[in-house]
Parts: C-alpha cells; sequence; structure tokens
C-alpha cells in the first residue's frame, strides 16, 4: 500500500529522490534489526507464504506483463532482451518455486562458521551475521524481484530493490504478492522494498546513500555496472558481464561437444551464463566443421577466424570487437586456438572471469585449465549455463559476483552475510 502511495504521489508531485530513498532506507534499518532476530522457523514460514502468494496472484501479474511487453515492443527492444522480460505460467511457476526453494536451503545466520580454543582458555567463534540494509539495482529480469527478496529475507537482510523501468509493472506485481505473503507470516512488509517510480535519479540516491544502505549489488549489463562502480559512495558487490567461453580440447568427445556447446549458447541466449566464445583447439580442426555447421543449422550467427570460415562459407568473419563481445542473443564467436595454454590465453586477453568450460577427456588438460583459467566458475564437462545459484542449490541467486572480495562465483543467501567473532572467556584479561 505504501508503495502505491508512493508512485501516485510520483506521478503528481516533483521526485525528490534523495529523500524518497532516505526514508526508504530508514523503513529497511528498521525491518533489518526485526529480521535479523527472527528464528529461522519464522523466515521459512514467511517465503513460503510469500511462494504460494505469487503463484495465487498469477493473473494479476500475468496483466502487469502483458502491459511491460508491450510497451516494449514500442521501445524496439529484441527478441532476445524480450525474452528475458517475459512471464507466463511456466516462469510464474518457477519464481514461487524459486522462492520456496530459499526457504528451503539452511539459514546462515549465526551458523558458526569456524570456532577454535586459545592457549589462554579463551574460545573464539566466528558466526555468520545478516550485512544489515542491501540495495540491489537491476535490469529487465522481473524475477530478480523475487529472487532477491526472499534471499535476504533468509540471509537476515532488509532490501530495496531498484528494477529496471522495462518490467517496472511486473515488478510491482511480483513484490505486492510477495509481501503480502511475508506480512501475513509475521515478517514486516518493509525488509523488501520496491522503488516504486522509474526515474533515473534514484539509482544516484540509492548510490550516494553511504551510511543509509550497506551495501549495492548491480545486476545487469555492463553499462549499468560500470556506473554503480563509478559512482557508489557505498561498497559494491559487483555482476559483471559474462563474456564466457567453451574450449573443445583436443581430446573431446565429438558428440559430447556438439551437445555442451549448443546447450552454452543456444539454451538460452539472453542469460549470463550463455557461452559467447567457442574455442576449438588445432588438434580438434576435425571437429570444427560439425559444431560451426550445428550451431549455423540452429538458426545462430555464427562469426569466426579464417579456421571457422574455411570450415563453413556461411561464417561471417569475425572482428576483434567479436572476441569482448556478450552478444546476449544467437550469435557467437568461433576460434582455433593453440591447445590449452592458447585457451587459457585467449580467455585471460578477452574474458571478463565470469564463467568458462574445457570439454575434454584428457584429465591432466581438465586440471590444467582449471588450474589457469581466473573466473567464478570454471565447468569441466559440462555447460557454461549452469552459472546460475539454483544449480548450485543455493535456491536462487542475486548474480554471479566476478570479483575477489567477499563474495565470488553465485551470490546466494550464504554469500549475503559478513561476519561476527565471538569472544568466550572465564575471566581472562590480557597482560
Amino acid at each position: 500500500m505504501r508503495d502505491a502511495t508512493l508512485a501516485k504521489a510520483a506521478e503528481t508531485e516533483p521526485l525528490d529522490a534523495t529523500t524518497l530513498v532516505a526514508g526508504m532506507a530508514a523503513e529497511a534499518r528498521k525491518a533489518a534489526r526485526l529480521l535479523a532476530a527472527l528464528p529461522a522457523e519464522v523466515k521459512t514460514a514467511a517465503l513460503r507464504a510469500a511462494g504460494g502468494a505469487i503463484r495465487a496472484a498469477a493473473p494479476a501479474i500475468l496483466a502487469a506483463n502483458a502491459l511491460d511487453l508491450e510497451r516494449g515492443r514500442a521501445l524496439g527492444l529484441g527478441p532476445a532482451l524480450l525474452d528475458r522480460l517475459l512471464l507466463d505460467p511456466g516462469r510464474i511457476e518457477g519464481i514461487a518455486r524459486g522462492v520456496e526453494a530459499v526457504a528451503d536451503i539452511a539459514d546462515p545466520v549465526n551458523t558458526v562458521a569456524a570456532e577454535w580454543d586459545r592457549p589462554n582458555g579463551l574460545h573464539i567463534q566466528r558466526l555468520r551475521v545478516p550485512i544489515g540494509v542491501i540495495g540491489i539495482i537491476y535490469e529487465s529480469r522481473p524475477n530478480v524481484t523475487a529472487d532477491a527478496g526472499a534471499l535476504c529475507v533468509r540471509s537476515g537482510n532488509a532490501v530495496i530493490l531498484r528494477g529496471g523501468s522495462e518490467a517496472l509493472n511486473s515488478s510491482r506485481a511480483i513484490h505486492a504478492a510477495f509481501v503480502a505473503g511475508l506480512a501475513a507470516a509475521g515478517v514486516p512488509a518493509a525488509a523488501v522494498q520496491l522503488v516504486p517510480v522509474a526515474d533515473r535519479a534514484v539509482v544516484g540516491a540509492l548510490l550516494a546513500a553511504q551510511n543509509l544502505i550497506d551495501v549495492i549489488v548491480p545486476r545487469g549489463g555492463k553499462s549499468l555496472v560500470a556506473r554503480v562502480q563509478a559512482d557508489a559512495r557505498v561498497p559494491v558487490l559487483a555482476h559483471l558481464d559474462g563474456n564466457n567461453h567453451t574450449y573443445v580440447d583436443g581430446a573431446a568427445d565429438p558428440d559430447k561437444a556438439l551437445a555442451i556447446v549448443r546447450n552454452a549458447k543456444l539454451r538460452r541466449t539472453g542469460v549470463c551464463g550463455a557461452t559467447e566464445t567457442v574455442l576449438v583447439d588445432a588438434g580438434a580442426r576435425g571437429q570444427l566443421g560439425a559444431i560451426v555447421a550445428m550451431l549455423l543449422d540452429a538458426g545462430c550467427e555464427v562469426r569466426g577466424d579464417a579456421a571457422a570460415r574455411a570450415a563453413d562459407p556461411r561464417v561471417v568473419p569475425a572482428t576483434d570487437a567479436d572476441w569482448d563481445t556478450e552478444y546476449l542473443d544467437a550469435v557467437v564467436a568461433v576460434k582455433l586456438v593453440d591447445g590449452v595454454d592458447g585457451a587459457i590465453a585467449h580467455i585471460e586477453r578477452h574474458g571478463s572471469h565470469h564463467t568458462d568450460a574445457i570439454v575434454t577427456e584428457d584429465a591432466a588438460a581438465a586440471d590444467r585449465f582449471v588450474a589457469g583459467v581466473d573466473s567464478a566458475i570454471v565447468a569441466v564437462n559440462a555447460s557454461t549455463q549452469f552459472a546460475d545459484g539454483g544449480e548450485f542449490g543455493f535456491g536462487a541467486e542475486i548474480g554471479i559476483s566476478t570479483g575477489r572480495l567477499h563474495a565470488r562465483g553465485p551470490v546466494g543467501a550464504e554469500q549475503l552475510t559478513t561476519m561476527k567473532y565471538v569472544l568466550r572467556g572465564t575471566g581472562q584479561t590480557r597482560p
């Protein structure tokens, strides 16, 4: 109800983004203190109620999504972006199940990460505790509204969500159902707030909300993340672009290679785990033609080096920019490289340290690839599209962190906690 009131006011009054964010943050801080103290079973029940409320609200969510899709088409959004925006009954069911999956994972709050005794008799514990208030800025995926809300509740954090303008109606409908479920189970609705307007000034206000918001998580394209990292006065947990690679080694099983490459590129082209470049070992040159033909026949544009073009005349010449591009579409770059070391060198130069895979039956080659590729996720004989918190057993994820501090890889509930050290003594004093 409060969000609807704010949204209506913003339509008739000039928006003061700083005041809006400060007010939301103050409410979030109060909710965070309550949430951090709630027993795990209360949060579990609330998340299950939220999942059920989303399922029950499917007609309203679909109607809201239809408005977003109509606007997206009018704005000229491409097929991949429209697919990211699209909701149907199956996807809404998936969102509800995702929330329920987060309800089923172990609560990380106050778990003991490590403990030990000191010679002076002190017993030291390192506990996981909530971060506090999290701001999440994301683009056109309406499911993030529920995924992020669920993970923050599970980890004891309050959250302020700022979704993309393209999905505003869908996000509002999902959020309304989600918080109704929370409130019915005793979790304060202010624990999960959605910025009710699309004004971009709010992003700037969130980034400047030092001492009001504890960490910002951007989830979106390179330009969004770059802006957040450049302008934020709040710590940032970055989800960078997924310029991912699948390397087909000379010792790869041909059938396995075809299946993995097809899935890695084409299962869903608009997700961050999609492969954007296929690297083929010069020792597997005989497989290059089959790989390229499979992709082309499946409707994927292939941009390749001289070897790829020689393998199939339908291949478009690759430019230098292609090796650095996250297409998020049915386009892929293909290149012949000199073994594992050549693949590692190409990935180090052009990759985004997100997710990279090797297909090989040679255990030594796999080990060398794993050791040499500096990415958040490295896959052996598996599709890069497993770069998803749900597939890791996290229930859901906020994003794939490609940084090296605090959390790296899928950011689930556990990664949204920080540490507290507890010292238990029997009267010790320091000499």
